[in-house]
């Protein structure tokens, strides 16, 4: 749950190095990999996750520069890396600037709904955990290794010359 500004970063700080951590195991080939014929691919999953802090954070009335959520979805994995960094780096940046502990407690708008500013926050976090899952599974298939997120992954057990539990 995100009480304050310092919440937020803390949790932010561990998802978002966990995003890149899968980001940066993409590969531009991988990109294309889909589930089935009518799922999304690996790249519109990624492009979904970084565009998506621009339309969700957005909707807050935070002023912040990020990729915006309307924008065309890059053919590279460099690119897409650089802009997660950057939208996710502008958005805490402008958190520490405009807003106080006391702007987690305004609502606004979301889809309908009144929510406050930090339950966008936390759905924003909670969203970004649920597409990785996803892209895991894509990445899997893709022949891609896994890094591990709260832990150490299949892949990375290997790595350290041990079994992976089962």
């Amino acid at each position: 749950m995100i009480r304050s500004l310092e919440d937020f970063f803390a949790d932010w700080q561990h998802e978002s190095n966990s995003t890149l951590k899968i980001l940066e195991t993409l590969t531009d080939e991988s990109l294309k990999q889909r589930v089935s014929e009518d799922g999304r691919t690996l790249g519109k999953l990624t492009w979904h996750i970084i565009t998506s802090i621009d339309e969700m954070v957005g909707r807050t009335g935070l002023q912040f520069s990020a990729t915006p959520h309307e924008s065309a979805q890059p053919s590279t994995t460099n690119e897409m890396v650089e802009a997660y960094k950057q939208s996710s780096d502008s958005v805490v940046k402008a958190m520490k600037e405009q807003w106080t502990d006391e702007s987690l407690l305004v609502e606004r708008d979301m889809y309908g709904e009144q929510w406050t500013v930090a339950t966008v926050l936390q759905i924003l976090i909670y969203h970004q955990i649920h597409h990785r899952g996803q892209m895991t599974i894509l990445m899997r298939q893709a022949g891609l290794p896994v890094p591990g997120m709260y832990g150490p992954s299949k892949d990375e057990w290997l790595a350290f010359g041990e079994e992976a539990p089962e």
